[in-house]
């Protein structure tokens, strides 16, 4: 059966001159009723709903806007158009005041007309049927490009491009192609992860030979030309942020910056206390912690302790790379932060110098799913994470301090420590019991997982350039989306972990990350 027409309702006290406006709609499938001024437009929603009105702001009687208000009370979601003779500023600031959808100035043509009606009732479906065709016109060159052997430039290029698929998809509703998608990432999974398996080390072997950029390389590559350029910067770190996550994100950004994202590759393990001083330091994880023991700690802990030398590492990295360079560091990880730092955001920005901070909300979220059976219902998938990061987004802290930064012209260079992969799949390992209780990584000795496809097992820690551990230590990373269990805790680890965020292990979604640099618009 076909759907009804869409109805407009055309409020104009010179509706004899509107006939030719309603015959062309008509001819175009809508239902169209007039009404010659406000009372009787208001009396005739109050009797059945219409999908659109057109206003007219000048009339006898109730002026347009004055009509609008009263409209609003009983239907609040209706999209209203105003028509207007007034050419006026004023009057049009106060139709965009008022939240009205749309404004034409008279005279107008029929194409006109059309053209705003389309836009807002079959705008939606237009774009969802345009999504469609072009995912379906692709979908079959994605699948041979599978084949193909990938660098690392291409990775980058692959997984940016089945990100905005699976962005645009979800949006637009389309749940078969989207689980059509969906069907491409094992195999991207598996042939990421013996990708990997060879590059990862080849690159750190040869850090001078052509590798992609990794968290040991953003401050000096990324951050430092802003602060040569301008002499202050801001950089944020979202931790576990993924791709997908930002490109909800970025358009929200637009009204105050130029926005410019590239990618670059996270060092292994995708866990904080690596990724992250990696990033700070500009040094591999082995690297700290033969230089700076103390600040290091003891390579068999795996707590946030390993990082609360971040600003430590931040400014020694600059000091080498530029000489002594003012550094401002927040870390926010909780609501009391957040207010501290919405209470004193004039002076959380310097001008001049590095003015850092991490932001915890997204890694938070990710781990506490498997902690409250709330958190785990409102984020129970990719879809459903990106939109409660960006509803945090629009009311954070973090967007504050970017608009903060926007009004005072200074740049901003914006990226994560590690992305997160939702894991459904238990991969039973064994192990001693020096080994550590990671989800996704685990180092220790006779480490090896069940099935090998399910975890990359590098057997040298300097292969990773990684702490050393001793004699016989080996480094277990997993693949897919695979979370480590023992056989002796099966049930325990599966009923708890089974659904869960987790990082640490080798996917894109972990792996290959946004850098975005925002520059404030003129």
């Amino acid at each position: 059966m076909a759907p009804p027409p869409k109805s407009i309702l055309w409020v104009d006290d010179e509706g004899e001159l509107l006939e030719s406006h309603r015959i062309f709609l008509r001819s175009k499938g809508y239902e169209v009723e007039w009404a010659s001024n406000a009372d009787d437009a208001v009396e005739m929603l109050r009797r059945r709903p219409f999908d659109i009105m057109l206003l007219d702001e000048q009339m006898p009687g109730k002026r347009g806007l004055e009509a609008y208000r009263d409209v609003r009370e009983f239907a609040p979601n209706l999209p209203v158009v105003m028509v207007t003779k007034s050419e006026e500023d004023a009057t049009l600031k106060e139709a965009i005041g008022a939240n009205i959808r749309d404004y034409l100035v008279k005279p107008i043509n029929p194409r006109q007309v059309l053209s705003i009606v389309t836009q807002i009732l079959e705008g939606p479906r237009i774009r969802q049927q345009a999504i469609a065709r072009r995912f379906v016109e692709r979908f079959r060159a994605i699948e041979l490009e599978r084949d193909r052997n990938l660098d690392w430039r291409g990775w980058i290029d692959r997984f940016d491009e089945l990100m905005r698929w699976d962005v645009d998809l979800a949006a637009a509703g389309e749940t078969g192609l989207y689980d059509s998608l969906r069907g491409l990432y094992p195999d991207m999974h598996r042939e990421f992860a013996a990708y990997m398996k060879t590059e990862y080390p080849a690159w750190l072997k040869n850090l001078e030979g052509n590798r992609p950029p990794l968290s040991i390389d953003i401050v000096g590559e990324f951050l430092l030309p802003i602060l040569q350029r301008d002499r202050a910067a801001v950089f944020i770190v979202v931790d576990c942020l993924r791709l997908d996550q930002w490109r909800v994100l970025e358009p929200l950004l637009g009204p105050f910056f130029e926005v410019e994202t590239t990618h670059y590759f996270a060092v292994l393990p995708t866990a904080t206390p690596y990724s992250r001083n990696a990033l700070f330091s500009g040094l591999f994880p082995g690297e700290i912690a033969a230089r700076l023991p103390d600040w290091w700690g003891n390579a068999d802990r795996e707590d946030e302790s390993l990082n609360a030398h971040e600003r430590e590492l931040l400014e020694s990295h600059l000091n080498e790379l530029c000489g002594p360079t003012p550094v401002r560091y927040q870390k926010i990880s909780t609501a009391a932060n957040s207010d501290e730092l919405e209470r004193h955001l004039g002076t959380a920005i310097g001008n001049e110098g590095v003015s850092a901070f991490v932001f915890n909300f997204v890694d938070l979220l990710t781990h506490g799913r498997s902690e409250s059976q709330i958190l785990y219902e409102v984020a129970r998938d990719e879809i459903a994470l990106r939109q409660i990061t960006r509803q945090w987004f629009q009311r954070s802290a973090l967007f504050s301090v970017l608009r903060e930064a926007s009004r005072r012209k200074i740049s901003v260079l914006l990226t994560t420590d590690h992305g997160s992969i939702h894991c459904n799949s238990p991969a039973t390992v064994f192990a001693k019991r020096d080994a550590t209780s990671n989800l996704r990584y685990k180092f220790g000795e006779d480490l090896r997982a069940e099935r090998p496809e399910q975890a990359l097992l590098f057997t040298d820690e300097d292969e990773l350039r990684l702490p050393r551990r001793g004699t016989g230590s080996n480094t277990l990373l997993a693949t897919s989306d695979c979370f480590f269990v023992y056989p002796t805790k099966l049930r325990e680890y599966q009923s708890r972990y089974r659904g869960s965020f987790l990082h640490g292990g080798v996917t894109p979604e972990e792996v290959i990350l946004p850098l975005a640099l925002l520059t404030p618009r003129a």
